[in-house]
């Protein structure tokens, strides 16, 4: 029975740090495309290359799964906090601070773990581009998690 109550208490808040932080995150990713002068649905199927290689010559359906991509990645993201929260309380105490540090750990795992991993050519990463990942992860994933967690998962 605990362990049901405690399943449906963290559903929640996955699902809604799912969709905040990864509506803002790709955002971002669109706003800096178009900076570029990029289409977003190429960046999409780039997001989609990762586990399915083929993808950039998939057309819309490419760009469609870049981004169940991205927001599955984004779920993984987030529940982790949102399980490391519900069982280590005093992470809702300071949401900046635990936010601020998670971000840092998520740029972490993508930026020097998982992207060089798929993709060796984006080794080393441009000063500008560490810039705008970290704020991603912490302003627009770590901080945004953070405060969702206090709100859902606080006693």
């Amino acid at each position: 029975m605990k362990g049901e109550t405690m399943q449906r208490s963290v559903v929640k808040p996955i699902i809604v740090a799912t969709l905040v932080c990864g509506t803002l995150d790709i955002l971002l990713a669109v706003v800096l495309t178009l900076s570029h002068g990029r289409e977003p649905a190429a960046m999409l199927r780039s997001v989609a290359s990762g586990p399915f290689p083929a993808a950039p010559g998939w057309g819309t359906a490419g760009s469609t799964l870049g981004l169940a991509v991205h927001f599955t990645l984004m779920a993984i993201m987030v529940a982790w906090f949102m399980i490391a929260a519900r069982n280590v309380p005093p992470l809702t105490d300071k949401p900046w601070l635990a936010g601020l540090i998670y971000g840092v750990i998520t740029y972490a795992a993508m930026n020097l773990v998982v992207v060089p991993l798929r993709f060796p050519a984006a080794w080393p990463p441009q000063p500008t581009g560490i810039a705008t990942q970290l704020f991603a992860h912490i302003v627009l994933v770590g901080l945004p998690t953070a405060y969702i967690a206090r709100r859902y998962l606080r006693a």
